[in-house]
């Protein structure tokens, strides 16, 4: 069985090719285009993995990951942030709350491909810098 992703991202661009991306790997992919809709499709989908932008409307990935973690529904999802916020304090925080790695933007398709392949396989949470 194939496993479910969700992608959160309110930029149309990056939204289709992380799309294109996941699907080409092999995995069930359903997308949200702000915070409020990824909690929404999240919990109605129940997908193993969010990959969750930090900025977006409505609510932002912090916001959203916070959430999830309270959530005993679907507290544990895995989470890998994805964000053009790369500096240290952001990246701790996206930690802090509960994210399972954090990647800054821009990235590399294989670095991402490899890293959420890691994180389903149960590899160990870390922070990445981009490609």
């Amino acid at each position: 069985m194939k496993s479910k992703i969700l992608i959160a991202d309110d930029e149309p661009n990056i939204l289709i090719s992380l799309e294109f991306l996941m699907k080409r790997e092999g995995y069930e992919v359903h997308v949200a285009r702000d915070g409020q809709e990824a909690l929404d499709v999240l919990r109605r989908e129940r997908p193993r993995l969010l990959l969750l932008d930090v900025m977006m409307p409505k609510k932002t990935g912090f916001e959203v990951c916070q959430e999830v973690r309270l959530d005993e529904s679907v507290k544990h999802t895995l989470i890998l942030m994805l964000t053009a916020k790369g500096r240290e304090t952001d990246v701790v925080k996206g930690l802090a709350l509960g994210a399972n790695a954090y990647m800054t933007k821009p990235f590399s398709t294989r670095e991402l491909a490899d890293k959420v392949a890691s994180l389903l396989a149960g590899g160990a949470p870390e922070a990445a810098g981009g490609a």
